[in-house]
């Protein structure tokens, strides 16, 4: 199973605080390191210093590692227009040597976008659906030619859609809990599905549709990477765990109910839990980004067992 680091940087974070635990992500052989896309702290905290943009994040640690694939769990569709984003991923894919992932959602949090001034529209899944045939096929189009989309919500006309990622087909992630939709769009634009914040059961019946969605439409299902996001908090012992989930505001067992916490046999024994709903990726979200210890841990004893 392949153990990326998630984290969520408006909850206070700076980008030197992002560089040391995206160099520890990759010293301590894990597969990618992640972030959210938010611009206002959620829960506990006051947030400060304030959010940083992921895609300004990103293009800065795509030129300061060497390894790990670098990516967002969700880039919102209401923050950039997809001709934009289109341009910046795929620059900054160029600029980490081919190794960004886009993960792409709808768009939720209300108070952001009233804080900061950016417009929530109500039909936000139409739009992302729009938003991923205008990225895939402007990504998708063979150079020297020209893309054009006439849509409901977006119009492009002779785009010369360049620049060109330096991956051939550069992995587009899409996940949530939605029954119908959500399958669907990804069985079209989808090359991984992720569920956040779910149990092995729910895990299961969401991948259960997804195949479903994808067989519908003629797509083998195990085209697919099938995958959870997953809050983390691992201690030698019980006391260690407490002092994880205290730094976090988190109650141990609300964590052990809903995440991956306790002792590092214990989280291997909830991790194979999710294999076998058929889950082979799992990102941690790490929310004490100060805490390099629990890395290490998490590398030396967790994820040496899932090799």
């Amino acid at each position: 199973m392949d153990l990326r680091i998630f984290t969520e940087p408006q909850q206070g974070a700076t980008y030197d605080t992002l560089l040391t635990v995206a160099r520890a992500t990759e010293d301590l052989g894990f597969d990618a390191f992640f972030r959210s896309d938010h611009y206002l702290s959620m829960g506990p905290g006051d947030g400060l210093p304030g959010p940083t943009d992921a895609w300004i994040t990103l293009a800065g640690l795509a030129r300061e590692t060497q390894r790990i694939r670098l990516g967002t769990l969700m880039t919102a569709g209401t923050f950039r227009l997809p001709g934009v984003l289109a341009i910046q991923v795929a620059q900054v894919d160029q600029m980490s040597g081919g190794r960004i992932e886009l993960g792409l959602g709808a768009g939720w949090f209300e108070e952001e976008h009233r804080a900061y001034g950016i417009p929530f529209p109500e039909e936000r899944l139409a739009r992302l659906e729009e938003q991923l045939a205008i990225l895939t096929g402007l990504w998708g189009t063979e150079t020297g030619k020209t893309f054009s989309h006439d849509g409901r919500y977006y119009r492009l006309q002779d785009s010369p859609a360049l620049p060109k990622p330096a991956q051939r087909r550069l992995p587009v992630l899409i996940g949530g809990h939605g029954a119908t939709r959500t399958p669907r769009l990804a069985a079209r634009y989808a090359d991984e599905f992720n569920i956040p914040f779910a149990s092995p059961e729910d895990t299961e019946r969401q991948f259960g549709r997804v195949r479903a969605a994808a067989e519908a439409v003629g797509r083998p299902s195990g085209d697919l990477v099938y995958s959870n996001a997953l809050v983390v908090c691992v201690g030698r012992d019980d006391a260690e765990v407490s002092r994880r989930a205290a730094a976090i505001g988190r109650e141990v067992g609300e964590l052990k109910s809903h995440g991956l916490a306790g002792s590092p046999a214990e989280v291997v024994d909830k991790l194979g839990r999710y294999a076998a709903a058929g889950s082979s990726r799992v990102y941690l979200q790490v929310l004490d980004l100060h805490d390099l210890d629990h890395l290490e841990l998490i590398s030396s004893q967790v994820k040496s067992q899932l090799e």
